[in-house]
């Protein structure tokens, strides 16, 4: 998936407001929290955190599904 400027938006804000999103990906649902973005190998990666655990999770832009707010 190539995200939108509105899933951009989102995404960013996220990582201002330290707010969660939800993110799918081959089937499965992730809702983290975005700490970053960075890019690795000339991919985007999302840096985030489990709400729940703190795990830290690392998850590629272009192997996302869909991104989505959590309210």
């Amino acid at each position: 998936m190539q995200p939108t400027t509105a899933q951009y938006d989102l995404l960013e804000r996220a990582i201002i407001d330290g707010t969660r999103i939800m993110i799918m990906r081959r089937g499965t649902e992730y809702v983290v929290i975005p700490e970053r973005l960075r890019v690795e190998s000339g991919r985007e990666v999302i840096i985030a955190r489990h709400p729940s655990t703190g795990h830290r999770l690392e998850l590629i832009i272009d192997e996302i599904d869909s991104l989505e707010p959590v309210r």
